[in-house]
């Protein structure tokens, strides 16, 4: 699964919101919707959100392995 965790800390630690990413990156409500559940985006709009916060990916999520697996 895909997680957005550090994503969510690093907007706090920049104190910018979610509104405030989306406006600025030029992504979709949508695409923070689906962050928001933890699921997959395009890797276009992840490119956007790291040119706009000046991060790496990494930074930003993470995939985590399924427990049931």
């Amino acid at each position: 699964m895909v997680c957005y965790d550090r994503l969510w800390k690093l907007l706090i630690d920049k104190k910018m919101n979610r509104t405030e990413l989306k406006n600025k990156s030029d992504i979709s409500f949508n695409v923070l919707a689906k962050m928001g559940r933890n699921e997959f985006v395009s890797l276009e709009s992840l490119y956007k959100i790291c040119n706009t916060l000046n991060c790496d990916i990494s930074e930003i999520m993470e995939f985590r392995r399924n427990e049931a697996t």
